[in-house]
């Protein structure tokens, strides 16, 4: 048995104590803060390194943050954070350092609230976030998804499709006034409500330009059908493809929530020439946590970008109880989303996370040569055989499909 704070360890199984209370780990707002109080300095060193990585050989930087911006983060009580990934010097190309930021945020006032009050209590609680972001001179800001408004796509209720805004809504014109006073791109995922098609409702992605002009939007391709996620009730699998939005400070792409566990949605944007690829998500730790650090740092490694993953905080409770397809008994809230916010790099390397149970503001200056330096050294675009993937695709969806399996023909045909 060892006991590392108040975390006690015996034959791998952890006590929670005091663990997960609130949201936190053992009462630290994260697992690399919970390490960093609890690790001689060299011990947690080399765990950082593993876990972390290291960038160009080196442990990731940090931003020297303005004191009004700290005070920002001091008096509205949100996480703030600031690192910074390098890229070698070349000899035919300037550096192309931009500054990213993604914000996580829980909701503000019950979801019993009057649904306007609850949106408008969102934008006040973002108001000091987004300005801590400006300030601090972010180039391009992505918000969680469905940021401006509970997640209640566990529910089935259909009174929070009310919820639901046209591209040019409320939340876009709210979010178009930052990105003309701060030069900022913003990226706003949100409930459409697409009045051209029937009123038909999309999980969407609105990219505005820093002019806050509307460069374009990207609807969610994949809708989960797992646990209390039944987010088919309100929306399907999107129909924009795989765009690739050319802003003034780099090609992105948004990957939104359930998207991350597909490796070729991932593949599609990077085909498409992604540099930053942002996933805004709503994910609960029961179900999600162990995979949150793993996916979007093999998407950034695999595709050679950055990947920012965003996922919302607090627990979410609702006026009347539901049932998932689970087995569970119903109950009235999604689980504790978790937060842990991050940024992962082509080279490995990943910032820490955001806390697991409070709002959030992560800024990371990272340098786009990453990209092309990396594809570069594994060569994986060269290297891939693209031509058999489709042609096994191609099949794949035909009726006759057979696998490719080869049998031992001494083994004795079974039926499972």
């Amino acid at each position: 048995m060892e006991k590392i704070g108040d975390l006690v360890i015996d034959n791998g199984d952890v006590e929670e104590d005091n663990c997960f209370k609130d949201g936190s780990i053992c009462g630290y707002d994260s697992l690399h803060q919970l390490l960093r109080a609890n690790l001689q300095p060299h011990h947690f060193q080399e765990v950082s390194r593993v876990l972390l990585g290291l960038n160009r050989g080196r442990p990731l930087g940090q931003i020297a943050l303005s004191e009004s911006v700290k005070s920002l983060s001091s008096q509205n009580d949100f996480d703030l954070q600031g690192f910074s990934f390098c890229a070698d010097k070349e000899s035919l190309r300037e550096p192309r350092v931009v500054r990213v930021g993604l914000i996580q945020n829980s909701i503000a006032i019950p979801t019993t609230a009057p649904l306007l009050d609850q949106k408008k209590a969102i934008f006040e609680k973002l108001k000091p976030i987004i300005d801590a972001a400006g300030a601090s001179g972010v180039n391009l800001l992505c918000l969680q998804e469905a940021w401006m408004m509970p997640f209640a796509f566990c529910t089935r209720e259909k009174r929070w499709c009310e919820f639901s805004e046209p591209i040019d809504g409320e939340s876009t014109k709210f979010l178009q006034e930052f990105a003309k006073k701060y030069n900022m791109v913003i990226v706003s995922p949100i409930l459409e409500r697409d009045v051209n098609h029937g009123e038909t409702l999309w999980n969407t992605a609105v990219v505005i330009g820093n002019h806050g002009n509307v460069i374009g939007k990207h609807r969610k391709n994949h809708i989960p059908r797992v646990g209390d996620f039944n987010e088919s009730t309100y929306y399907m699998e999107g129909n924009t493809g795989h765009p690739v939005f050319e802003t003034a400070y780099g090609k992105i792409a948004i990957n939104i929530c359930y998207g991350r566990h597909h490796p070729l949605n991932w593949l599609a944007f990077g085909l498409n020439g992604a540099e930053i690829v942002f996933n805004p998500s709503a994910t609960v730790g029961e179900l999600s946590e162990p995979m949150w650090p793993i996916e979007a740092r093999n998407a950034a490694i695999a595709n050679s970008y950055f990947v920012g993953s965003i996922n919302r905080v607090g627990t979410e409770v609702f006026p009347n109880p539901f049932t998932s397809g689970d087995g569970k008994p119903q109950h009235a809230d999604f689980g504790h989303f978790y937060g842990s916010s991050h940024f992962s790099a082509p080279d490995a390397s990943c910032t820490p996370s955001l806390s697991r149970y409070k709002d959030g503001l992560l800024i990371t200056d990272m340098d786009l040569n990453l990209c092309r330096q990396f594809k570069d050294k594994w060569g994986f675009r060269m290297t891939a055989r693209y031509e058999l993937y489709a042609e096994m695709l191609a099949n794949y969806l035909k009726p006759d499909f057979q696998p490719q399996v080869i049998s031992d023909p001494s083994l004795q045909k079974k039926s499972y």
